[in-house]
């Protein structure tokens, strides 16, 4: 049999939910008809759930994360567990682990996605995706950033382009490429462990039209989007944007963004770490992160500060009230000692 289409691919895969789930979420254990994981990049946990069987409430294969709200087939999670670019590695893994042939023809340069083919491991696929990124100076990422009033970039090493980053909202829909800034996630060290990417229009001027342009890939738990050296205070959030709207007004505090509750709930402390500020998100999930890591930090001697913006979240706060209202939010929720130190710095 020459080829397979996606929609094939997958039907194939449903029939072999729990073999695909015990292969691409080996964190997980079956519970009932559903493999329960932390999330389709195959972390310790339950908030994602996968169906094993045809049910009336839905079909084989089909999976839903009940903290992030992400949502796809078993396709989706070969690409998330591997931390694969190019759906043609999704598709070759696919058939291999059916025991399916590969197809015949061999696409055009006209069809071929951006991405160049690399090797399935996620951390690799990681390092070839940020290596074939650049500077945001002059790109949408500049563009979408400064219309959310994030206007500091100086610091933003972090922070890559690429121009035509690959996007399969799920198995049934074509392949796009769009805008995207990339984001690095390191560990302690600098390491680059995974990234996170965010889909952009075309001209900056929001994120793009599709379904979740938001997702990372590669080694997350532990890890960060890090801005500026750590030392013995940082302030560690969930989103990118959220952290950079700090750096707006306190731009030497060393900022993380961990890109979820559960990621955040679980970052690394650095060994000089002596207090840690939380960027407090105002939903069930951002409270369960502040009270882990309360917890966490109780045990380490570490002071903990949870921060709360006074609208949905800072960058919010940032557009809605500027920087002066902020100053003014932030201000008798930090340890007076960091007033001085990180929100009136001094300049030279």
């Amino acid at each position: 049999m020459a080829g397979h289409d996606a929609g094939d691919l997958a039907r194939r895969l449903a029939e072999n939910a729990e073999a695909a789930c015990r292969r691409y979420l080996s964190a997980g254990r079956r519970h009932g008809n559903y493999w329960l994981v932390g999330d389709v990049r195959n972390t310790p946990g339950r908030s994602l759930f996968v169906r094993l069987h045809d049910t009336a409430n839905g079909r084989a294969g089909k999976w839903t994360d009940a903290q992030s709200g992400e949502h796809g087939d078993l396709l989706d999670v070969i690409r998330e567990s591997l931390g694969l670019v190019d759906f043609r590695d999704v598709a070759d893994e696919a058939r291999a682990f059916l025991s399916l042939p590969r197809p015949d023809p061999v696409m055009s340069s006209r069809d071929r996605p951006v991405q160049e083919r690399g090797p399935a491991s996620s951390s690799e696929a990681a390092h070839r995706l940020w290596a074939m990124s650049g500077p945001i100076a002059g790109t949408p990422v500049e563009a979408y950033l400064r219309r959310r009033d994030i206007t500091l970039l100086h610091g933003a090493g972090a922070l890559r382009f690429h121009p035509h980053c690959y996007y399969r909202a799920d198995a049934d829909s074509p392949t796009e490429t769009w805008p995207a800034m990339i984001a690095a996630v390191t560990d302690l060290d600098g390491t680059l462990t995974g990234v996170h990417r965010t889909w952009l229009a075309r001209d900056g001027k929001g994120k793009a039209p599709i379904v979740m342009p938001r997702r990372a890939m590669g080694d997350l738990l532990g890890n960060a989007v890090r801005f500026g050296p750590v030392s013995d205070v940082l302030a560690a959030g969930e989103g990118i944007e959220t952290v950079l709207s700090l750096h707006e007004v306190m731009p030497d505090l060393p900022l993380a963004a961990c890109l979820s509750s559960a990621h955040l709930a679980a970052m690394v402390f650095p060994p000089a770490l002596r207090r840690l500020y939380v960027l407090r998100d105002d939903d069930p999930a951002g409270d369960h992160a502040v009270m882990t890591l309360q917890d966490r930090t109780q045990e380490a001697g570490i002071e903990c500060l949870a921060l709360s913006p006074r609208l949905a979240d800072f960058n919010d706060d940032l557009r809605y009230l500027g920087r002066g209202a902020m100053r003014a939010i932030l201000h008798p929720q930090l340890a007076p000692q960091d007033v001085a130190r990180f929100l009136h710095p001094v300049t030279h």
